[in-house]
């Protein structure tokens, strides 16, 4: 069985710490910023004065560096809560001139699969893709056919988010009273940009552990509610 969701990261930026670090010192240096980039520096430098100018709430210095993940197997209701970010630029799979062959992939929610509701919820998967198929038989177009596919339907993606706007995904989306599915798909994005700049691992949190508290009106626990 597939591990879903599917999660790769196409590309990022050579550079990330010292982009991020030329953009700090620019603020702050009369120097001109290809200078800066230009000069001999070591990493823990750097990191240095990037940890600072991020603890200040500086955060415009890492929307320099963009990434870009693809996605698969991820459900329509999980797409529609990740499009609702700002900042994100999408590329989805079209259910208007991609049409479904045979059974469509689709999302079981965990909490369905391991209830008494499981094997109906298989069957009606299956009416549906049978009526679907039905009706492209019958000359109804992808666009008007695909009415009746649920949101579980799965479906395939590239996104692209500046460094920003994935600290801010991974604060409101690894928190969890996020849902799981959406939880799991940030959580592997995050992995995936640690592994390639260990020194992220600090910001691409819950958002309790960069306040110290929740303002949740339903905390996990993990930290103290805010008084």
């Amino acid at each position: 069985m597939t591990n879903f969701p599917i999660v790769n990261l196409l590309s990022k930026p050579e550079h990330t710490l010292k982009t991020i670090y030329v953009a700090c010192r620019t603020c702050y240096s009369a120097l001109y910023p290809i200078k800066i980039w230009e000069d001999s520096c070591d990493e823990g430098k750097m990191l240095n004065l990037v940890k600072k100018v991020l603890s200040s709430g500086h955060h415009s210095t890492v929307e320099h560096c963009q990434f870009v993940f693809a996605i698969s197997g991820v459900s329509r209701a999980c797409t529609h809560q990740l499009v609702r970010h700002r900042h994100m630029s999408f590329s989805q799979k079209s259910q208007r001139y991609v049409t479904e062959k045979g059974n469509f992939e689709y999302i079981t929610p965990p909490k369905i699969e391991n209830s008494n509701l499981n094997e109906e919820y298989k069957e009606l998967m299956e009416k549906i893709s049978n009526f679907y198929e039905k009706m492209i038989t019958a000359g109804i177009p992808a666009e008007d056919a695909r009415a009746i596919l649920p949101n579980a339907t799965t479906s395939s993606l590239v996104v692209s988010l500046n460094l920003r706007e994935l600290m801010h995904l991974a604060q409101l989306r690894l928190c969890t009273n996020a849902q799981l599915e959406i939880r799991t798909l940030v959580k592997k994005m995050c992995d995936l940009v640690i592994a390639e700049e260990p020194w992220l691992k600090e910001y691409l949190v819950p958002k309790c552990e960069i306040k110290g508290y929740c303002d949740e009106i339903r905390g996990c626990g993990r930290k103290p509610q805010k008084a």
